[in-house]
């Protein structure tokens, strides 16, 4: 399978990097609660070899998972890395000894992560580095600037090739775009949780990419029943309906579901090329809007 027949196909971030908008987010290679090694390490191994076998150019990372422990995966498995392969990472927090994901922003931290990042990875430059701001699903006001200048100056020294963000509202995506470009956005975005609609539409003029996690998460009840009567309708699963729902909501949009099953991901594959009729993206659209009377 080619980038071309990737559901979706490819999107230009900066002349010098484009990601299939089918990625890979390699989270879940982690032991439970994303801690500590996989169950079945060869498993996650060939996982990680049919994301590229497939055509996949976008693989999701952060050292803080595990910790380290996908990072070591992605290089065991892919090093020496294909020409066209780019990771995006994340850096703004760390693991404490109970598995808790305590924030690590402060500059000096930062710097820390990248070069943990780099060592792990094996390589000399980082291709997309996310700062991780916010909480856990919504962004929090404030400055990110010293955080944003903290990893302008390693992109100056070239550790790192392009900058992101996660967890942010459009002010700071604004003060960081002052200090550095930015080419992405991963927040938490899906067919219920639509507080982001403006956010899409904003990066998508600007040629950021947006990527959303939790494709499934923050439904209430009846936002789900709602979602699983179109699925049912289609014939289709329900993550299905999700993940091509946001594949037609905006061109910018990347989407990176994870597994640690290669049968999972060529489902996921599968699921992200199905094309939602008219009617069914307008009874989506509604789920998003209309409130909840259980709530």
């Amino acid at each position: 399978m080619t980038n071309d027949t990737l559901p979706g196909g490819s999107y230009r971030l900066a002349d010098d990097l484009d990601l299939t908008r089918l990625g890979y987010g390699a989270m879940q290679l982690a032991g439970p609660g994303v801690f500590g090694p996989p169950a079945d390490h060869d498993e996650a191994v060939r996982v990680l070899r049919t994301v590229v076998d497939l055509g996949i150019t976008h693989i999701d990372t952060s050292d803080f998972y595990g910790p380290h422990v996908t990072n070591e995966l992605i290089r065991e498995a892919l090093s020496p890395y294909p020409e066209d392969l780019r990771i995006v990472t994340k850096v703004g927090a760390r693991r404490d000894e109970q598995g808790g994901w305590p924030h690590a922003r402060s500059p000096q931290e930062l710097v820390e992560q990248v070069h943990d990042n780099l060592r792990h990875l094996g390589v000399d430059r980082l291709d997309v580095v996310n700062l991780r701001m916010g909480g856990f699903d919504a962004p929090e006001p404030g400055s990110i600037a010293p955080q944003v200048e903290a990893l302008a100056a390693l992109q100056q020294q070239g550790l790192i090739r392009h900058v992101g963000l996660s967890t942010v509202d459009a002010d700071q995506l604004a003060e960081a775009q002052a200090i550095t470009p930015i080419v992405c956005v991963q927040n938490m975005y899906n067919v219920a949780r639509r507080e982001d609609d403006a956010l899409v539409d904003l990066t998508a003029a600007k040629g950021i990419a947006y990527v959303p996690y939790f494709p499934l998460g923050g439904f209430t009840p009846l936002q789900s029943g709602a979602l699983d009567a179109v699925a049912s309708r289609l014939g289709v699963s329900r993550l299905t309906v999700a993940l091509s729902w946001l594949l037609q909501r905006s061109p910018n949009i990347l989407l990176i579901p994870g597994t640690s099953s290669v049968a999972h991901l060529r489902d996921n594959v599968a699921s992200a090329g199905f094309v939602l009729p008219e009617d069914a993206v307008a009874e989506l659209d509604a789920i998003g809007s209309a409130p909840d009377p259980t709530a």
